[in-house]
């Protein structure tokens, strides 16, 4: 997409401030908040604030309200992404001040990364309850790899990211991934984990799964892993899963079968005790996807009780004879 030249005029000179461009150089490399911008800089958050207004009024920076925080995003595609890309072809900034910014730019994502390991520590008890019940988990995500073997994607899509572990997974197969999550405590650990593997093609960002904010056509890949059974109205994400997706396209889900373990209902808040094939057959035929039957995982054999584990994969078809088929 082209912009007018008004458009390019108001991003120059937006960019041609050197705390601006201190702000662009930082959020190329991923998502932050004022208050993260605020240390690393050593700068007043007003003034900060102003600068980012004056880089998302032009279109150089995106805005993404998370609760109670604001992060901003440096675009990186069409217009705005190549103007940005030809600035700083331009700049030096293994030198002054952006080598000093990239050293403050790590203390930040190690206070992240504490406060993600502080949260999940609360967690983690109950999570870890959770995943002795099922198949083991490093054999569910080779499964998952082995879906996707030998395959390439422009981009990929995971909704309810949660810690982003699947964005850790499938990301280095994509020239770019985005995970969405309502939570935001799950994104802090998400960003964590994403700086940790140094994943600097994957980000995520908070929102609805339901109602996401992305194009209509513009993923080839989405992953949907252990969250319909959070969901009132499942059905919804898979018609928002082939909304996004291109033609082609492919949607893996992961989630449990269904099971009688209420305890999980009461205490981690799971509103369906797993999900049937028929439901996923009949939501993927409304959202016009192709289902193939799920790879099941049973629950290891010492236990009572346990979880099985299903992976579905579906396409969005190509053309319409193909739906219909």
């Amino acid at each position: 997409m082209s912009s007018d030249q008004d458009s390019i005029v108001d991003a120059l000179k937006a960019a041609g401030e050197p705390t601006r461009l201190r702000i662009l150089a930082l959020l190329r490399r991923g998502d932050l908040a004022v208050g993260e911008l605020v240390q690393i800089l050593d700068q007043s958050q007003p003034r900060l604030s102003h600068h980012l207004k004056t880089l998302t009024n032009a279109g150089l920076v995106e805005r993404l309200p998370e609760g109670a925080w604001v992060f901003y995003r440096a675009r990186s595609k069409e217009w705005a992404g190549r103007i940005l890309h030809a600035i700083f072809a331009e700049i030096d900034t293994d030198g002054a001040p952006y080598a000093a910014d990239r050293e403050a730019l790590q203390d930040v994502r190690a206070a992240r990364a504490s406060s993600a390991e502080s949260y999940f520590s609360e967690i983690a008890e109950n999570w870890d309850r959770l995943r002795a019940l099922h198949y083991p988990e490093a054999d569910i995500e080779q499964a998952i790899l082995d879906q996707v073997s030998g395959q390439r994607f422009d981009r990929m899509v995971d909704l309810g990211t949660g810690t982003g572990r699947m964005l850790t997974l499938l990301a280095p197969l994509a020239k770019e991934a985005e995970g969405l999550d309502l939570s935001h405590h799950m994104l802090t650990v998400a960003r964590a984990n994403l700086n940790r593997a140094e994943l600097r093609n994957a980000r995520v960002r908070q929102g609805d799964v339901t109602d996401t904010p992305f194009e209509a056509n513009s993923a080839d890949l989405v992953i949907v892993h252990q969250v319909l059974h959070y969901l009132e109205n499942p059905q919804a994400v898979l018609a928002e899963a082939a909304r996004i997706l291109r033609p082609g396209g492919r949607l893996l889900l992961i989630d449990f079968a269904p099971h009688d373990l209420e305890f999980l209902r009461e205490t981690q808040g799971h509103r369906r005790l797993g999900i049937r094939h028929e439901d996923v057959s009949e939501w993927a035929d409304a959202a016009g996807l192709a289902l193939q039957a799920p790879l099941t995982f049973e629950p290891p054999a010492s236990l009572d009780q346990g979880l099985s584990v299903l992976i579905w994969t579906a396409t969005r078809p190509a053309n319409q004879q193909e739906a219909a088929a």
